[in-house]
């Protein structure tokens, strides 16, 4: 039994119209489904050699000979068999009781193992078979309510029995069914999880292709069309501009595809992008960011995590006396490049002077974390840049310096 013993009982999760003939006695899992009730009915028999005996030898034939017919039954051929024959098994378990209750005299107590056969199908049949058990259990109550009622002896030891036994079967049955039905719920979650993860990519993929089909072409189109017109006039100057706009429309189809390549290989959770941009959104005035190559997927969490650090650390140092003009995030194939570019603030006094050891302090936490920054005086200004290769682990890092040269 599934909720009995913790073990899932597929012909309790099926709906009515799809139950097997026969389910519940051939289903996976039905030594466990089964091993409760029939420890209580063994007990209820055994009950009767309790004080003061059974009252009726012939019901006692009666009840055991129903109850190996009950048990018997689970060997059938079940799926040969018409679906309304499994009704047929709780059904003769009920006539068992009877005759067991017959046999022990209505006021022995016996008579609460009437519900077992109502807690079988309750858990495992369909809705019908329960209402025919409920007549069936109705006609016994009839049956020993007509029967003269014999002044017991000593019937506690047999009620305490049956009732320990019967209320433990309730309690690890309701017990069972709870733990079905929370992971049911699990399942459910992790499906509709899914469901909105698939969700996502599909309108990735459909914004992609979009993007790809369609505006591309427009911008490739429109700067065909653009040196066309640029072959056109004799003008210098007409000549400069309509080329510098064809360059920024090149750079716009560089954008687009990064942003493709961002929608199709997105990983679950925020990038090392939106990453970037949220750690340079409070900046006052905020640096230009431009990203290149496939960023979110450059690095593994440690080696994103140590590089968010150098550059939060970075920005914190040079703060006050200089600012990001720029902030750049190039993924190659074997290696993952930061730049900053930084511009001192004009007419404060020490500024040059408060430059070189702020930066020496920038270098020397660098080399601490085990990575190696490249920095760069220019006039003017500094370039600080770092190279993480790519699917390192923190503290693997480290790097000889990039060698980036100045403006």
């Amino acid at each position: 039994m599934g909720p009995v013993a913790g073990t899932a009982a597929p012909s309790a999760a099926l709906p009515t119209s799809e139950m097997p003939a026969g389910g519940p006695f051939r289903e996976p899992g039905l030594l466990a489904r089964v091993l409760p009730f029939a420890v209580v009915a063994i007990l209820a028999e055994a009950s009767l050699a309790l004080p003061p005996g059974a009252q009726s030898p012939l019901a006692v034939v009666i009840s055991v000979l129903l109850l190996a017919v009950t048990a018997a039954a689970f060997g059938l051929p079940w799926a040969r068999l018409p679906a309304w024959a499994s009704v047929l098994v709780p059904l003769v378990y009920t006539g068992s009781v009877l005759a067991l209750i017959l046999a022990a005299g209505t006021a022995s107590g016996a008579g609460i193992v009437i519900l077992i056969p109502l807690i079988w199908t309750a858990l495992f049949h369909r809705r019908w078979e329960s209402g025919c058990i409920v007549l069936a259990i109705i006609t016994v109550e009839v049956v020993i309510s007509l029967t003269p009622v014999v002044v017991p002896d000593s019937v506690i030891a047999r009620r305490v029995l049956l009732w320990a036994s019967l209320g433990t079967l309730i309690s690890v049955a309701a017990h069972g069914l709870r733990d079905r039905i929370r992971c049911s719920q699990v399942r459910s979650a992790r499906l509709q999880e899914s469901l909105r993860e698939v969700t996502v990519m599909e309108d990735r993929e459909r914004i992609a292709a979009d993007l790809r089909d369609k505006v591309i072409q427009q911008i490739f189109a429109a700067g065909l069309a653009l040196q066309g017109a640029a072959s056109l006039t004799a003008e210098r100057e007409v000549r400069r501009r309509v080329e510098s706009s064809v360059a920024d429309l090149d750079r716009a189809i560089k954008l687009v595809r990064q942003a493709i390549f961002g929608l199709e290989h997105r990983l679950p959770g925020p990038g090392l992008r939106e990453d970037v941009l949220d750690l340079c959104g409070g900046l006052t005035p905020v640096p230009e960011v431009t990203f290149s190559g496939a960023v979110d997927d450059a690095l593994n969490p440690g080696a994103r995590t140590q590089l968010l650090g150098m550059l939060g650390e970075a920005l914190r140092l040079i703060s006050g006396r200089s600012v990001p003009s720029r902030i750049t995030i190039a993924a190659g194939e074997d290696s993952c490049l930061a730049v900053i570019e930084v511009e001192m603030i004009p007419d404060l006094p020490g500024t040059d002077d408060e430059a070189a050891p702020r930066l020496t302090c920038l270098r020397d936490a660098a080399a601490r974390a085990g990575v190696a920054v490249d920095i760069d005086l220019v006039p003017g200004g500094a370039r600080l840049a770092w190279r993480f290769p790519v699917g390192s682990a923190p503290g693997e890092a480290a790097s000889p310096p990039v060698g980036v040269a100045g403006p």
